[in-house]
């Protein structure tokens, strides 16, 4: 009886360790600086109390056409004080991330500026391109544990990435 008793409480749990929680993320902001200069444009996404409850906030932006943009994603956890910077967490787990950029607009391109310990891209920094005027939509998807070696991720293909889906946005995009 006694051995009986000391497996059952070694086999006893304490609180379940969970190696990787996924992090809750209320604020998304794309910052877009024009690289010859002049005013950034900030698309943006707020959902300050987390999923459920209040729809969130979306704010669009007007690009100029003929324009390349330095893209700056970041990303923070506003249910915490201070505000969690999930920014950093995604740069630390590169190997683990991968924004991916899908826009309505065939006269926009977004490039990949940054990459993960392997030389695989992250997205956390992009350039992107407009040609012609036009309105349109940009989704941008962020993965985590996607498949970086299967075919197109590493040139933004989502469609073999695998992985789930950390957060999604699509925001309104005009180029004048």
């Amino acid at each position: 009886m006694l051995i009986a008793l000391s497996v059952f409480s070694a086999c006893e749990k304490d609180d379940p360790v969970i190696p990787n929680e996924e992090e809750v993320i209320t604020t998304f902001t794309y910052a877009l600086l024009p690289q010859a200069g002049g005013d950034p444009v900030v698309l943006s996404f707020r959902d300050i109390d987390g999923d459920g409850g209040k729809a969130p906030v979306v704010e669009a932006g007007t690009l100029k056409a003929n324009t390349t943009y330095v893209g700056e994603i970041i990303l923070l956890n506003e249910l915490e004080t201070p505000a969690g910077n999930i920014t950093e967490e995604v740069k630390a787990e590169g190997v683990e991330h991968q924004f991916f950029f899908n826009t309505t607009l065939t006269d926009v391109s977004i490039a990949y500026a940054d990459k993960d310990d392997n030389g695989k891209p992250v997205g956390l920094t992009t350039g992107l391109t407009t040609q012609n005027i036009g309105s349109g939509k940009l989704t941008i998807i962020l993965r985590h544990q996607p498949d970086k070696t299967a075919k197109g991720v590493v040139i933004g293909d989502i469609a073999n990435a695998g992985g789930e889906t950390d957060i999604e946005v699509t925001f309104d995009l005009n180029v004048q």
